[in-house]
This record gives C-alpha cells, structure tokens and sequence, in this order.
C-alpha cells in the first residue's frame, strides 16, 4: 500500500449508467476533510485515465484487464430493448432474440454488451453513441439493446423499453491499478462493500495510548482511595487481605 503518495482529493471516475450517489454521500459523511471529486467519462475512456493516474478509481464496466486493475465486482444489469410506444413488442412483458428478426437493431459505437451474434437487422451505419441511437429509435429508425440503466438514463415519454431474454449482460465493478493501492481506495472499497465507519480492515491503526496518570489539582500523584488500596493489598496478600483457605465470619464460640 502506498498511503504516503495519496492526493488531497479522491478522484472517482464513473461511466454512464452508474449512479453512485449513495456511495459518495457516505463517503462525504466519513471524509469531510478528504473531498471527492467525481467526473463521468466515456465507456471506453475511464481505463485509460485511471492508468494516467487522472483518478484514483472508477465505476465502470466489466471486463477489465486484470494483469494491471484489481477489480470488485458489483452488481450485473437486466438487458433491455428500447422501442417506440406503438411497437409491437410492447404487447408482452419479455421478448426474445427471435421476436426482433424482423426490426432494424441498432448498434451503437459506445455498446457496452458483448455480442457474438446481434439480433435483428443491422443498420446501415452504426450510431456513434447510444444517445445517438436512441434518437434514432424515436425517429423510427430501429430499435436499441441496452443495460436497463442506459434505457433509464435516456429515457424519452415517446419510448420504452421491455426486457430482453438470452441476452449478454453487463457487470459494473469498483477498478483501480493494482499498483495504486492507496489507504483513500481502501476507505472506498470499504463503502461500496458496506462496512461500518469503524472497520479496520485494510488501514493501519495507530498504537494504543498508554492511560494517563490522575493527578490532583496540584499536579501531584492521586493517592488510591481506601477500597481500592484494600483491594490492592488483598491481591499482594497484605493487610487486609483474607488468609488463603480461610473463611470469613464470626468465630466459632468455644464450649
């Protein structure tokens, strides 16, 4: 761990989709003193502006390259399809692959699904960004595949969507380069992990402190009270303490 080299700052980036408000408003109430800086990037942007050391960690989507970004995973969305509020497909609460063979499926530059074979009809050219295509989608052009966040983020009264069986998924993870393990990335491991203010986990902890000595008013040294001295010397075996194997009480009175 490199807790040395930590910025004043902690420095989040995120990808579109992900919302990590709950995540920063915890980390505001635990790090007052630490502020964090969060900027929204591209999809395909966020890996490279954590290895220009350009933020300290980011919300982003899996996979990532694990021979140099640790990586914990999150949470995985439903994959939806967003059409037109006429469309056919709005008459059932699930579609299929198979239900799509006769629309245009557009397939944006910024897709953030790992495809092997995209249903539907493939559009002429493909739209340089997802909010690109959903503009098309509201046009009439085709229909979109996406993660249900996205579908939320552009969402548009004309449109909606339905979720999309058989589909590929999309995971979001915490990431940061392995070799940028700081105390300020382990504080927000610990909170997207849900741990409590108080964990130890992963931070070091300065040693215990020894009691301070009571004194009076004076400054000089209290002197124990008397139960307590009695104590003492009950534990030391002094006055005041009780014979070993004896027994307390009355004598016994003699015949």
């Amino acid at each position: 761990m490199t807790g040395s080299d930590e910025s004043p700052s902690f420095r989040l980036v995120y990808v579109p989709g992900v919302m990590p408000d709950k995540w920063v408003r915890i980390w505001n109430e635990r790090q007052p003193d630490v502020p964090l800086a969060l900027t929204q990037v591209p999809p395909g942007a966020a890996a490279g502006r954590l290895l220009d050391g350009d933020a300290d960690a980011g919300l982003v989507r899996l996979p990532v390259d694990r021979t140099v970004f640790s990586a914990i995973p999150l949470y995985t969305e439903q994959t939806v399809v967003v059409v037109p509020q006429d469309h056919l497909v709005t008459a059932v609460d699930e579609v299929s692959p198979e239900d799509l063979s006769d629309d245009i499926v557009l397939h944006p530059l910024d897709d953030v699904l790992d495809w092997e074979n995209l249903p539907g009809r493939p559009a002429l050219e493909r739209p340089a960004t997802t909010a690109d295509a959903v503009e098309l989608v509201a046009a009439g052009i085709g229909v979109l595949v996406v993660p249900l966040s996205l579908a939320r983020l552009h969402h548009r009264k004309d449109l909606t969507h339905r979720p999309l069986k058989d589909a590929p998924e999309s995971s979001v993870a915490l990431a940061w380069p392995e070799e940028a393990t700081t105390d300020l990335v382990e504080d927000f491991i610990g909170i997207v992990r849900g741990r409590t203010a108080n964990s130890t986990r992963g931070r070091k902890q300065p040693a215990a402190q020894e009691k301070p000595m009571r004194t009076d008013k004076d400054g000089a040294r209290r002197k124990p009270t008397a139960a307590k001295q009695q104590g003492a010397n009950r534990r030391a075996g002094g006055a005041g303490a009780t014979p070993k194997g004896g027994k307390r009480g009355r004598p016994r009175r003699r015949a």
